[in-house]
C-alpha cells in the first residue's frame, strides 16, 4: 500500500471541520476544484468514502468519521511536537484517550474521569463516546486506553480485555412535579400507566427494570427508548415521563433536571466497569479512576446515595393527596 498523503489528510480534515469545501478553500486559501481532486485522491488510497452530499453541504459518511478521528489525533500530536521543538524546556504530555458507552450516565462519566486532569503529570484527555463494540474495537487497536461500560467485557467479542469493577448504585425514579400531580397512589402502584422513558435496548439495566415492572404486575404506558442517557433525562425534565437513575446521582439529577425522586428501586443495581487490555494497570490516569470511583463516587456503600437534600430518596414519596395538602412525608419504602 502506497505511504500516507498527510497534505491529502490536512484538505480532509479542513473540509471536515469546516462542513464545506468552499469554506475550506477560504482557509486553505485554495481552489475548489484543487481540493476536490486531491479528496478524490485520498478515497481512492485509503479505499473509503469520505464524504456524502447533504443540501448544499457535505457530511462525512461512517469511515469518514472514523478517518477523522484519527487525522485529528494526528494532526494535535503534530502541533504538540511543534511546541516542543519551540520550546525546549516542555515536558511531553501524557495522552490518555477513554472510551464512554452511550449508555453511562455523563454525570457519572464526568465525576470519574474529571480528576485525570489533576494529575502531577501533564495529561491530554481524549473523549469518545458511542456504542459499546464500537469502542471494544478501538480500545482492541489501542485507540483507546480504557472505556467506561455499564456491563464488563462481553464474552462474544474476539477483543482481549479485562472488567474491573468501578462500583453500583440502585435506582431512583424521578418526574417533574407537574407530571406527579396527575399521578395516583403511592410508589410503586403509581407506575402503573404512567408515561414512562425506557432505556433503550443497548443499556444494561432495560431487561431488569422490565423483570421488576412484571413482578410487580406494573405495565407502565412506554412512551420512549433511549439508548444516551443524557437525552432520556432531557425528555424527563421536560415532563415527558418518569425514568430512572441511578440513586447515587440523585442530589444532581434532582437539582440539574429539576424534577422530583419519586421512588427508589433497591433491587435493581447499576453498575460500572473499566475495561482495558491490561490485567495489571500501571497507566496514572486509569488508576486515579479507579481510586475516586471506588473511594468517592461510589464510595464504598454504594446502596446509599451521594447526595441529599430536596432530591434525597431515601424518603418515601409523597402520594397525589400528600402533595396536594402538603403533608409531611411517609416513613421509607424500598422495593
Amino acid at each position: 500500500m502506497a505511504a500516507l498523503n498527510y497534505k491529502h489528510l490536512r484538505y480532509f480534515w479542513m473540509v471536515a471541520r469546516c462542513g464545506s469545501i468552499a469554506r475550506a478553500c477560504e482557509q486553505l486559501h485554495l481552489t475548489p476544484q484543487a481540493i476536490s481532486g486531491q479528496l478524490r485522491e485520498l478515497e481512492e488510497a485509503l479505499e473509503v468514502e469520505l464524504f456524502r452530499r447533504a443540501g448544499r453541504g457535505l457530511e462525512l459518511t461512517d469511515g469518514g468519521r472514523r478517518i477523522l478521528s484519527y487525522a485529528e489525533e494526528i494532526f494535535a500530536l503534530g502541533d504538540e511536537l511543534l511546541d516542543v521543538a519551540r520550546d525546549q524546556t516542555a515536558t511531553k504530555t501524557l495522552r490518555f484517550a477513554v472510551g464512554i458507552a452511550d449508555s453511562v450516565p455523563k454525570s457519572v462519566a464526568y465525576r470519574l474521569v474529571e480528576p485525570v486532569l489533576h494529575l502531577p503529570e501533564a495529561v491530554r484527555l481524549v473523549c469518545r463516546e458511542g456504542r459499546l463494540t464500537a469502542l471494544l474495537g478501538d480500545l482492541a487497536v489501542h485507540r483507546l486506553d480504557m472505556v467506561i461500560a455499564d456491563r464488563p467485557m462481553p464474552t462474544n467479542l474476539n477483543v482481549r480485555g479485562h472488567s474491573h469493577p468501578l462500583g453500583d448504585s440502585d435506582l431512583t425514579v424521578f418526574g417533574t412535579a407537574t407530571l406527579l400531580q396527575s399521578l395516583r397512589g403511592a410508589f410503586p402502584a403509581l407506575l402503573d400507566g404512567a408515561p414512562f422513558l425506557m432505556p433503550g435496548d443497548d443499556v444494561a439495566i432495560r431487561v431488569r427494570l422490565e423483570q421488576w415492572f412484571e413482578t410487580r404486575r406494573l405495565h407502565p404506558r412506554i412512551v420512549g427508548e433511549f439508548d444516551d442517557s443524557a437525552l432520556l433525562k432531557s425528555f424527563g425534565q421536560a415532563g415527558a415521563g418518569l425514568f430512572v437513575a441511578p440513586t447515587a446521582i440523585a442530589g444532581y439529577v434532582t437539582e440539574q433536571y429539576r424534577v422530583q425522586a419519586v421512588g427508589r428501586i433497591d433491587s435493581i443495581a447499576e453498575q460500572l466497569f473499566a475495561i482495558t487490555t491490561e490485567r495489571r494497570l500501571t497507566h496514572p490516569a486509569i488508576v486515579a479512576i479507579i481510586k475516586v470511583a471506588r473511594a468517592e463516587v461510589f464510595g464504598g456503600s454504594t446502596r446509599a446515595p451521594l447526595a441529599g437534600g430536596a432530591g434525597d430518596p431515601q424518603q418515601t414519596p409523597m402520594t397525589t393527596t400528600q402533595r396536594s395538602r402538603g403533608r409531611s412525608r411517609s416513613p421509607k419504602t424500598t422495593s
